[in-house]
């Protein structure tokens, strides 16, 4: 039995990465912060895969200042979360495939 893996999605492949996009596609939005603590990870690895999921037009990034504090909110975009989706539905019907 030959198992599809074309619909895998690489920006997925690290844990990280499809975490962020769990919280992202679950919430309107996170701030980094809040990411950085749910997902207990350090700066700068939080800031390294929140940065290819951009470069791949995934989440889209709002800068703002609430008073004089910098804030950074991340959205799924529709182009990641239709991407998000093709991911997981490839891992269900691997898992499906396996079963059989």
């Amino acid at each position: 039995m030959k198992i599809a893996l074309s619909n895998f999605d690489k920006a997925f492949e690290n844990r990280i990465r499809l975490q962020i996009m769990s919280v992202l596609v679950a919430n309107d939005s996170y701030d980094f912060n809040s990411l950085k603590e749910l997902l207990d990870v350090t700066d700068g690895n939080l800031a390294s895969h929140l940065k290819a999921l951009e470069k791949e037009e995934y989440i889209t990034v709002n800068k703002s200042f609430l008073g004089r504090k910098p804030n950074t909110r991340y959205m799924a975009s529709v182009k990641g979360i239709s991407a998000f989706k093709k991911h997981l539905e490839s891992l269900e019907n691997l898992i499906k495939q396996q079963k059989s």
